[in-house]
């Protein structure tokens, strides 16, 4: 099914992206990473929604390292979080900066690449949590700004070939500005979503 290229899948359209942060989060459930050989089936997300969000990246404004943020729907922001890689996919608007970011997901290509990257770990652990999933992609900073949908990119996002099925909500995992809005998606009881944790530093 999977080579090099699409297997025959759709890529979503732009304006598909451009929606708020939570909408396409929403949508993102369900659809695939591709990096080289290997594919992950997105299970889990966090949505950011850019100036209005406290816990953002883009919320104090562009800078050098959120300015992609800033660009249109459907790039990628990568950036550097306790020694690990996070992705997250770009939406919204051009010039209103917001972005979800790839929790966790399910290797349905490429396993033994990512074992090679992972270790030799039961399969519903090979993408679970973020910087989990960016290692067995093999997504390191020298695939920010990358356009997820162009042909000759180096990460590519296709759409889903089925409704994911229930959806649960809650807070998102170790943020300490608005740790409790329900920003955090992801498929009820799939193996490969990570376990939540509250930061310390959020107030109660």
């Amino acid at each position: 099914m999977w080579g090099t290229g699409s297997g025959g899948l759709d890529q979503p359209r732009r304006t598909e992206l451009a929606g708020d942060a939570l909408s396409t989060a929403r949508l993102l459930l369900g659809c695939f990473l591709q990096r080289d050989a290997v594919v992950v089936r997105i299970t889990e997300v966090e949505a950011y929604a850019g100036t209005s969000d406290p816990a953002s990246h883009a919320y104090a404004g562009p800078t050098p390292r959120n300015r992609v943020m800033f660009g249109p729907a459907g790039w990628l922001y990568v950036y550097r979080l306790h020694g690990h890689h996070c992705c997250n996919i770009v939406c919204g608007p051009d010039g209103q900066a917001a972005a979800v970011l790839i929790r966790g997901g399910e290797v349905v290509a490429g396993a033994a690449e990512a074992r090679q990257r992972r270790g030799d770990l039961p399969a519903a652990r090979l993408a679970r949590g973020p910087g989990c999933l960016t290692r067995a992609l093999g997504i390191t900073m020298a695939d920010a700004d990358t356009d997820l949908l162009a042909p000759s990119g180096t990460v590519r996002l296709y759409a889903r070939t089925r409704e994911p099925g229930d959806i649960s909500t809650g807070p998102r995992v170790g943020v300490s500005r608005a740790a409790d809005e329900p920003r955090r998606l992801w498929l009820t009881g799939d193996p490969t979503v990570s376990a939540y944790r509250r930061s310390p530093r959020a107030g109660r």
